[in-house]
């Protein structure tokens, strides 16, 4: 596949999927992420680094263009998408997919629905352009794995910029040409750094992902220049920013053919990392029925890249902690409600009980795991070990199911921004999507 064009092949990719082209699983886990994206949304609207953004884009004024969520304040597109990308990500909730590797709604949607109000698009547009999005930046991840991830960057503000202009672009009727110009304008923008895990800047590459994105594609839709090969040309984006570029990966069909379908949702509100290992803890205190007085020590293991991601060893609060093996292990053996927004707290990481836990494990990294895979080994008091294994990259087996939980996840984060009767009309609006004439109708009710 020596010298082919990446970038041209996913922008024609992108510019001809149709809905029609969509497998009826395929449209409702679009839905379902869709649903999951709009429910953090809201619950972290209210977060102060969204609070933070509004003030300065408030400030800063243009035309009211698009609906913020979680707040009656309507903002120009690229402002409206900076905002509703950092507050989905605000709480570390949002969906996950390993080919990127990273958060692929959180930098696709914010984008693509303000864009779809904007223009009065249909449901049916949106999912289109959606999936179209979501397989362009698993495609590029999947191209700069594990280099591009390991070396540092931040996979949803850096690949998520892909996915979001090619999302754009196909919503927007742009050509492969204009598409791949784009992808171009996406990719000489696109930032975000794992160094800044833990702090309010994380959130921030969601929502200048979106941003990123949705301005590439307006901008190629009216004239504005860009290489078309920007993903693999000399001193372009793969070669500048990981050693391991293999076209041949971006292009590989995916066990499941599309990317969407090893779609992540979250139910724990943490670093997706810490899943594993917090299913482990639960399952071992639950089946022993373990208290902390009777834990003598813990290894915990998984793999080395997870150092990198999510070891801060003594979060000082809720949003650190988010990042925390250790802090999110003691919480699910001392049963803390890991899917609870408050559990993640200034209180709960000074908690002595959960201190003296965290304390006790032992992180033990392995060579070439899954990141996705954890196995955590208590040593009892009275001598006895007990261990569990769990992997968290293995997509749900019965879509239908999932939709129910993610209802439920969803009933919880927003009862409390909309109430009961806006929650359930939005819940059912997002569900009948292909059905709606002009998604304006599903954002504006969204802001609350």
């Amino acid at each position: 596949m020596d010298g082919i064009n990446l970038t041209q092949v996913l922008a024609s990719k992108a510019a001809t999927i149709g809905y029609e082209d969509l497998p009826s699983e395929a449209r409702q886990l679009a839905r379902q992420c869709v649903l999951d994206y709009l429910g953090v949304a809201l619950a972290g609207a209210g977060d102060e680094l969204v609070q933070l953004l509004l003030d300065e884009l408030v400030e800063a004024g243009g035309t009211p263009q698009a609906s913020v969520i979680g707040h009656g304040t309507r903002l120009p597109v690229l402002s409206a998408a900076l905002v509703n990308g950092a507050a989905a990500h605000a709480l570390d909730y949002d969906d996950v997919n390993m080919a990127m590797p990273g958060h692929p709604s959180v930098a696709i949607l914010p984008g693509l629905l303000a864009l779809a109000e904007l223009r009065g698009s249909s449901g049916r547009e949106v999912i289109t352009a959606f999936v179209a999005g979501y397989e362009v930046a698993c495609r590029i991840g999947a191209a700069m794995q594990p280099g591009h991830y390991n070396l540092g960057f931040h996979s949803t503000g850096t690949v998520g910029s892909f996915g979001a202009a090619a999302a754009c672009a196909r919503l927007l009727g742009l050509d492969a040409e204009k598409a791949a110009v784009a992808l171009g304008i996406a990719g000489t923008q696109a930032a975000g750094l794992k160094s800044q895990f833990g702090t309010m800047c994380k959130p921030f590459h969601a929502g200048k992902a979106a941003q990123n994105g949705l301005l590439a594609a307006r901008l190629a839709a009216r004239g504005f220049s860009s290489r078309a090969d920007l993903v693999e040309c000399v001193q372009g984006f793969a070669l500048t920013h990981g050693p391991d570029f293999s076209p041949e990966g971006g292009l590989a069909t995916p066990p499941t053919d599309l990317h969407l379908f090893a779609n992540l949702f979250k139910y724990h509100a943490a670093c997706y990392l810490t899943h594993a290992p917090i299913e482990c803890g639960r399952r071992l205190r639950e089946e022993h029925r373990l208290t902390p007085e009777a834990i003598a020590g813990i290894t915990l293991r998984l793999d080395a890249s997870c150092e990198r991601v999510c070891n801060i060893p003594a979060p000082i609060d809720g949003l650190q902690s988010k990042f925390s093996l250790r802090q999110t292990v003691a919480m699910a053996l001392a049963a803390v409600d890991t899917a609870s927004l408050g559990a993640y707290s200034a209180e709960n990481a000074r908690d002595p009980k959960l201190v003296g836990l965290r304390e006790r494990i032992t992180l033990d990294w392995q060579d070439a795991w899954p990141q996705t895979l954890s196995e955590l080994e208590i040593e009892l008091a009275d001598g006895r070990r007990v261990t569990a294994r769990h992997d968290a990259g293995i997509p749900a087996a019965d879509v239908s199911e999932q939709g129910e939980r993610l209802a439920a996840k969803f009933d919880s984060l927003v009862q409390a921004v909309l109430g009961s009767p806006r929650t359930r009309e939005l819940l059912e609006m997002i569900s009948g999507l292909d059905g709606i004439t002009d998604v304006g109708n599903l954002t504006k009710l969204a802001a609350g």
